[in-house]
C-alpha cells in the first residue's frame, strides 16, 4: 500500500451555459429610496401609450423572449400583481397594458452566468432502457450567477460500463419551482426555538398545542389559544414573532410534472437563503423497508451569515427545505449517510471550520456536537479540512472523500475509510491527494480548486465528479479496490460508541 494513486480524467466536461436563463422580477430603481415614485411613473408611461402601439410592443416582446421561456405571459401576470398596489390608474390599464408592466418588471438571469461548480451525484430514479453495466445518474450543481447568487441546477446522465460517460441534453426553458403548502414539523420548530435561546412559557403553551406536522393556520390558531395572561407579558410579542420567523425557515417548492430534471431550478426561497444555495450534497436515502428518499445538504447565505440546511424529495419534483439544528450544525459542509448505522442517523460535518467530525440527530431533531475524525495534518491540507460529499458504503468501510486546503489557498481531494458498523473509527486513509488541479484546471473563477459535493461506486469504479476552479465540471474515476488497495490501514478509536 503506497498512499499513491491515479485517477482518470474523462474528457467529457460541463461549463456555465449563459443561455440558461431564468426571469426574475425587476423592481426600476429597487435599490435606491424612490421605488415607489419610479414604478408609479413606469405605469403612467405605460399607460398613456395607445392601444396598438401596446399590443404591438407585447407582440414583440414575446417574440423575442417567449421560445426561452416557459409560461411568460403568466411570469409578467405574477410580476404586474406585485406592484399593483403601487399602481393608481390600475382601472385604466387594459389586459395589454397590465402585461407591459409586468414585462417591463422583469429581466432575464443567467443562473450559471458567472460559474458551474461544486457537483454532486447520486443514482437516478428512473433506471429503465438501460444496458448491461450502465446506471443513469443524476448530477447537481452549485451554480453562480451575477451577483455570485447559487441556486442549484440539475442534469441527468448515464455511467458505465468502465469509464463510458453520456449526459443528457440540457436545454430550457428553465423552471423555477413554485412556493406549495408545506408541512410543518413541530420537532424543528421547538429545536429552532431551543437553537434561538426562545425557550419560555409562551413558546412552550403553542408547541404543546401544535400537532406533529402543522400548516401555517394551525400555527396562528395555537397562538390564538395562548392565555390572555401570556398575550399580555413584555415578552409576548418576540416570542410570537420568533415562533413565525423560525417556522417559516421551512418550505416547500414544487415543479410542474411535464418539467424535465435538467429544466429545474431550485431558487432561494428564504430571507435565510437569499444570497444563494450552496453545495448541496445529495444522497439516495435507505432505511429498513421504507420508499427510498433524496435528501441533500446545503448552505444558505442571507450575504452576511451562513445556514445549514436541508432538502427532501421523493421524486425530484415536489422538495421539502428546512433547517437544521443543534451544535453539530453550525458551519458549512455537512454530509449525511445514506442510512442509518446502528438505528442512528448520522452525518459528517465541520463545525470548527477546519476538522472533519461525526455528529448523531438527537430525539429532538438536533444534530450533537461532532466527534473528531480528521484534522489538517499532511502539507496539502495544513489550512482545514472537510468532506467532499457523503460517505460510500463499500465492503471494506465507508469511503469518505475529503477536501483539504494548502499554500496559495490550493484545493486538493483526498480519501479517509470509517469503520462500517462504528464509524466514529478512522480504520485508513490515503496518504496523499486523489485528486489535484492540474494546468489546465487551475484558472477559473476560483483559480487552484477541485472540489467534489459527492461522488458514487457503480460496478467496481469510483465515479467522482468534481468541480475545477468554479469554471467547469468534470469528471474522474478509478477502481475502487485500486482506491482501497492504495490506502494506509490505521485505527483511532474515539471511544465514544453508544
Amino acid at each position: 500500500m503506497n498512499g499513491t494513486v491515479r485517477t482518470t480524467r474523462n474528457a467529457l466536461q460541463l461549463v456555465p451555459d449563459p443561455r440558461r436563463v431564468i426571469v426574475k422580477l425587476f423592481l426600476p430603481g429597487e435599490d435606491a429610496v424612490l421605488v415607489h415614485r419610479r414604478s408609479h411613473a413606469l405605469v403612467d408611461r405605460i399607460a398613456g401609450l395607445d392601444d396598438a402601439e401596446a399590443d404591438s410592443l407585447l407582440r414583440q416582446t414575446l417574440a423575442r423572449f417567449g421560445r426561452r421561456h416557459r409560461d411568460l405571459e403568466d411570469t409578467f401576470r405574477q410580476h404586474y400583481e406585485v406592484i399593483r398596489h403601487q399602481v393608481s390608474r390600475a382601472d385604466a390599464l387594459s389586459p395589454v397594458g397590465r402585461l407591459l408592466v409586468g414585462a417591463y418588471c422583469s429581466h432575464e438571469y443567467a443562473v450559471e452566468g458567472a460559474a458551474l461548480c461544486n457537483p454532486s451525484l447520486v443514482e437516478h430514479p428512473d433506471q429503465t432502457g438501460l444496458d448491461e453495466g450502465q446506471l443513469r445518474v443524476v448530477i447537481s450543481f452549485r451554480q453562480i450567477g451575477e451577483g455570485h447568487l447559487s441556486s442549484v441546477g440539475f442534469a441527468s446522465a448515464v455511467v458505465g460500463p468502465v469509464g463510458r460517460l453520456v449526459v443528457a441534453g440540457r436545454s430550457g426553458p428553465l423552471v423555477v419551482g413554485r412556493r406549495t403548502g408545506a408541512d410543518h414539523r413541530r420537532d424543528l420548530l421547538a429545536a429552532g426555538i431551543t437553537d434561538a435561546g426562545g425557550n419560555n412559557e409562551i413558546s412552550a403553551g403553542v408547541l404543546d398545542a401544535l400537532p406533529a406536522f402543522f400548516d401555517e393556520a394551525a400555527l396562528e390558531r395555537a397562538i390564538g389559544l395562548l392565555p390572555s395572561a401570556l398575550h399580555s407579558r413584555v415578552a409576548a410579542q418576540g416570542t410570537l414573532e420568533q415562533l413565525r420567523r423560525t417556522n417559516a425557515d421551512s418550505y416547500a417548492t414544487a415543479f410542474p410534472t411535464d418539467t424535465l430534471l435538467p429544466q429545474r431550478v431550485l431558487w432561494p426561497g428564504t430571507p435565510a437563503e437569499s444570497n444563494g444555495m450552496e453545495d448541496a450534497r445529495f444522497v439516495r436515502f435507505r432505511d429498513a423497508d421504507a420508499e427510498p428518499v433524496y435528501q441533500a445538504t446545503y448552505t444558505g447565505f442571507d450575504g452576511r451569515r451562513i445556514a445549514a440546511r436541508m432538502l427532501s424529495s421523493s421524486d425530484l419534483r415536489r422538495f421539502t427545505m428546512t433547517p437544521m439544528r443543534g451544535p453539530g450544525a453550525q458551519n458549512k459542509g455537512i454530509a449525511l449517510f445514506p442510512r442509518t448505522v446502528g438505528g442512528r442517523h448520522l452525518a459528517l460535518s465541520r463545525s470548527d471550520g477546519e476538522t472533519i467530525g461525526l455528529i448523531t440527530l438527537d430525539g429532538q431533531s438536533r444534530w450533537s456536537a461532532p466527534v473528531p475524525l480528521h484534522g489538517p495534518r499532511r502539507s496539502w491540507e495544513l489550512i482545514q479540512v472537510g468532506n467532499c460529499g457523503p460517505p460510500i458504503e463499500t465492503p471494506m468501510g465507508w469511503l469518505v472523500l475529503t477536501h483539504g486546503v494548502g499554500p496559495m489557498r490550493r484545493y486538493a481531494i483526498g480519501a479517509l475509510m470509517l469503520d462500517l458498523h462504528h464509524p466514529e473509527d478512522v480504520i485508513a486513509e490515503l496518504d496523499g491527494p486523489l485528486l489535484e488541479p492540474d494546468e489546465t484546471e487551475r484558472d477559473g473563477y476560483v483559480p487552484n480548486v477541485v472540489y467534489s459535493c459527492g461522488g458514487l461506486v457503480h460496478d467496481g469504479v469510483l465515479w467522482l465528479p468534481y468541480g475545477a476552479s468554479d469554471v467547469r465540471v468534470g469528471f474522474a474515476t478509478i477502481p475502487l479496490a485500486t482506491l482501497i488497495e492504495a490506502m494506509t490501514p490505521i485505527r483511532t478509536s474515539t471511544a465514544l460508541r453508544p
